[in-house]
């Protein structure tokens, strides 16, 4: 995303690089830059080398969609496994706050990023991450959040007419004292929420909503962890469009049905390994 979008840290991560200054006349000196840093590099991204079975199974293009892994609870170790299924995924910086620990050389300082991602339709994660500078606590806390990708139900408010865009049902999360709950509304009415919860339901991809929350709502870390926790129990509630068995001999586990494949292909790696 743009880095003014980023809670105003261009000066620090996402400036350009300095001017050159210009030459001084007969005996001067040029003149001094007035660039902040080199900024973040917006060039071409490295090329992602898949370090688990899983992430070589998805770059060979043996799983063909993000849902399948979610079917069997496979964990995403990999933040290359979700850029690979969803490229077009959004993230936004949602709090950046600083935090101290005391040791016997005095105070240690911190920064917490608090990080949400998501495609706008029934994707979304958050992700937190502290580190002594801003930028890296950033990047980190975006690569936590798409290892935290969740799917997103949906359903509808009365008749299902049209796509699905409310919560299935009651959904209640809590985080801290934050107590966040969720309740199904008609179409149209929008979303019922607070400014930090409203961003991180429409990430998500829900469009209408009524919101009921307790605690103390004005920390936001808990905020959005309990706003997070309530729309990951939409997958929680067996619905009656889940009732039906799955037949798991039909379709088996993309690690049991492509053994063969994996077994060769690490064959490969020793033997290149080998020879070097």
């Amino acid at each position: 995303m743009a880095d003014s979008e980023r809670g105003g840290f261009s000066g620090g991560f996402g400036g350009g690089k300095g001017g050159k200054g210009g030459k001084g006349g007969k005996g001067g000196k040029g003149g001094k830059g007035k660039g902040k840093g080199k900024g973040r590099k917006g060039g071409d991204k490295e090329e992602w080398v898949p370090c688990t079975k899983l992430g070589r199974l998805v770059k060979e293009g043996k799983i063909a969609k993000i849902d399948d892994i979610y079917f069997y609870s496979l964990a995403i170790k990999e933040p290359g496994i979700v850029d690979f299924f969803i490229p077009n995924l959004k993230d936004e910086v949602m709090k950046i706050q600083p935090v101290q620990k005391q040791t016997s050389a005095g105070q240690r300082m911190k920064f917490k990023a608090y990080v949400i991602v998501g495609d706008f339709d029934g994707h979304v994660g958050l992700g937190v991450k502290g580190a002594k500078e801003v930028a890296t606590a950033i990047r980190g806390a975006i690569a936590r959040a798409k290892l935290s990708l969740i799917p997103v139900m949906r359903g509808y408010w009365g008749n299902k007419i049209g796509l699905p865009h409310t919560v299935p049902c009651k959904v209640t999360g809590k985080a801290g004292s934050v107590r966040m709950r969720m309740i199904p509304a008609p179409r149209g009415t929008g979303l019922v929420a607070s400014r930090a919860s409203k961003r991180v339901l429409q990430y998500a991809g829900i469009e209408d909503v009524y919101t009921a929350t307790r605690g103390a709502t004005s920390t936001m870390g808990n905020f959005i962890k309990a706003t997070f926790e309530a729309i990951k129990k939409t997958y929680s509630f067996n619905a009656p469009a889940f009732w039906k068995q799955a037949d798991l001999t039909e379709k088996m586990m993309p690690q049991q049905q492509f053994t063969d494949w994996l077994r060769d292909e690490k064959a490969k790696r020793d033997a290149a390994i080998k020879h070097q």
